[in-house]
């Protein structure tokens, strides 16, 4: 692992409450908790702390877009088959038919949340993966 990703992370582990995503401020606080002699290298760990914590945070933001566009998806659906149910009521034979459409629904909701999931944890490992591909160059 590289110097400055490696002491970055020990120095984030230690002091994650104190870091945020302001470049000016994490230098500060980078300052006060530790001892590095050189610009370039304070520099370069406040920079890569800064950039960790803002993938987090657009990670975090993207993963709670997502639970609203699936709570509004459902409040949606929700609304619309009270309104499907009462018109299917009145005649015996449409009712089969109307009712097989929205256990259809359902059972594409539930493909559609694994994936939802699945792309929250695809955008986190893509991050991952490509810090380790910059360590590996």
């Amino acid at each position: 692992m590289d110097r400055i990703k490696r002491l970055s992370t020990e120095i984030l582990n230690e002091y994650q409450d104190k870091f945020g995503t302001d470049f000016s401020s994490n230098k500060q606080v980078l300052n006060e908790v530790s001892i590095i002699r050189s610009k370039g290298l304070k520099n370069k760990i406040a920079g890569y702390i800064t950039k960790i914590l803002q993938r987090k945070q657009k990670f975090e933001d993207q993963k709670q877009e997502l639970i609203e566009n699936e709570k509004k998806i459902e409040r949606n659906r929700s609304s619309a088959e009270p309104s499907a149910e009462p018109s299917a009521e009145p005649s015996a034979e449409p009712s089969a038919e109307p009712s097989a459409e929205p256990s259809a629904e359902p059972s594409a909701e539930p493909s559609a949340e694994p994936s939802a999931e699945p792309s929250a944890e695809n955008i986190a490992e893509e991050i991952i993966n490509d810090d380790n591909s910059k360590d590996i160059s």
